[in-house]
């Protein structure tokens, strides 16, 4: 494997309010014509913990509690690993992009609808950092700095720069990483806002953009994760 995907991406549109047998259904019609013994991996937005769904922010609350592995490993009749989805996005970044070759504490920043975050020491992962929920000026630091905010309150690259270097300092001064990607496609723009952030950390774009997640996602299945 060398971080590149072999296909093209499918795009399946979900509805908001989709639980886990739906999505189940989904997954299985994605998977149709891949080769039997060929396991699946899944990136989820939220915690998961031993193959279990802790918690879903932005998703039907029927996740909470799911054993998303067991589950999807059912319906599809193979081999499946289910993680964080910001965890799978920086396991690639770690093993083909940004990442490679880094040592120390580097901390990969996904921005979205709302924020992720992964957390590697040493090149090892530290799972389900959700980093995206501390509170900045009594809200979740994601309603104020993700992408979505961005676009929905019409904010100028300066005013939302700002706002991303406020939730970096922050986030520096819990973890200290040596290096922070920042991952997502607004950060297709970076040429736009990365020069009006000012913090410790050294900040770089991650590299493997979009794919990035189904490719964590298919080197944690394929390791057995």
């Amino acid at each position: 494997m060398g971080g590149t995907l072999i296909g093209d991406r499918k795009w399946v549109p979900t509805p908001v309010d989709c639980g886990p047998d739906e999505m189940a259904g989904i997954v299985v019609g994605l998977a149709e014509g891949l080769a039997p013994e060929l396991p699946v991996g899944i990136g989820f937005p939220g915690p998961v913990v031993h193959g279990r769904i802790l918690a879903a922010t932005h998703l039907a609350k029927s996740w909470i509690g799911c054993a998303a592995q067991e589950h999807f490993r059912a319906a599809l009749r193979r081999p499946c690993v289910v993680l964080n989805d910001a965890d799978a996005a920086g396991i690639a970044e770690m093993r083909f992009g940004a990442g490679l070759g880094e040592t120390g504490v580097v901390l990969m920043i996904t921005l979205g609808t709302g924020i992720g975050s992964a957390l590697f020491v040493d090149g090892k992962l530290v799972p389900n950092l959700e980093l995206g929920h501390i509170e900045i000026d009594g809200a979740p630091a994601e309603d104020r700095a993700a992408a979505k905010p961005k676009v929905d309150e019409g904010l100028s690259w300066e005013q939302w720069a700002a706002r991303l270097e406020t939730y970096l300092r922050r986030v520096d001064a819990l973890v200290w990483p040596d290096m922070v990607m920042l991952g997502g496609e607004i950060t297709v723009d970076a040429a736009n806002f990365l020069s009006l952030v000012d913090v410790r950390p050294r900040v770089v774009i991650a590299q493997l953009r979009n794919a990035a997640g189904t490719v964590g996602a298919a080197v944690s299945v394929a390791h057995g994760t």
